[in-house]
């Protein structure tokens, strides 16, 4: 999750971008966090073990 309370118009230093998707790897349905400005940064759950947003709130 971003610390950064700017507000949404200014870009951040460091560029950060993250994103999420559900994604299929070796049969299994997976959540997956990435931040796509950055290589090797991301990490994968399964979607079962994932939270729902109604959970996260």
């Amino acid at each position: 999750m971003s610390t950064d309370v700017r507000s949404v118009e200014q870009r951040s230093v460091d560029e950060r971008e993250v994103v999420a998707a559900v994604d299929e790897a070796d049969g299994t349905a997976r959540f997956v966090v990435a931040d796509i400005a950055r290589d090797e940064s991301w990490l994968s759950a399964p979607e079962s073990d994932a939270c729902s947003l109604d959970e996260w709130r």
